[in-house]
């Protein structure tokens, strides 16, 4: 199975950044994790709050052990409250389910991780993200 490895890990990091300043967003966050919701890498820029390190792995830990993005599971949470309650009890609270948690897919489709990015408004937090895993030639799912 494919992976991220680290140089893209970086390069996600590294390219959410660039498109916060470019887009003039309040500091960020970006965590990358792997398809076992392992830490991959974690980043967050001058300014950022300190808890945006636990924001941003709920983020993307969600979208990996769920296989569902950030933004598809607060659909699921508007329609099925108990099933995202349910899932978060699972996971130890550990779920987040906002836009900003993204899937990160290989070019055959497989999930080789997930990115989380907070900081700003959930739906910049997701162009952010989106940016860096584009950058890194792998596919996105918001």
């Amino acid at each position: 199975m494919a992976e991220i490895s680290m140089n893209k890990a970086r390069t996600i990091i590294r390219k959410a950044f660039a498109k916060g300043r470019e887009l003039d967003l309040k500091p960020l966050a970006v965590i990358v994790l792997d398809a076992g919701g392992h830490v991959k890498a974690f980043e967050k820029e001058d300014g950022a709050a300190p808890g945006r390190y636990a924001i941003a792995h709920g983020k993307a830990y969600g979208s990996v052990m769920l296989g569902m993005a950030g933004t598809a599971q607060m659909a699921r949470a508007e329609q099925q409250a108990y099933f995202i309650a349910a899932a978060n009890a699972a996971y130890d609270g550990q779920l987040i389910p906002v836009p900003g948690g993204v899937l990160v897919r290989d070019k055959r489709g497989a999930i080789i991780g997930a990115v989380g990015v907070t900081g700003d408004t959930s739906e910049n937090d997701a162009l952010c993200a989106v940016a860096g895993i584009e950058a890194a030639n792998l596919l996105a799912e918001i």
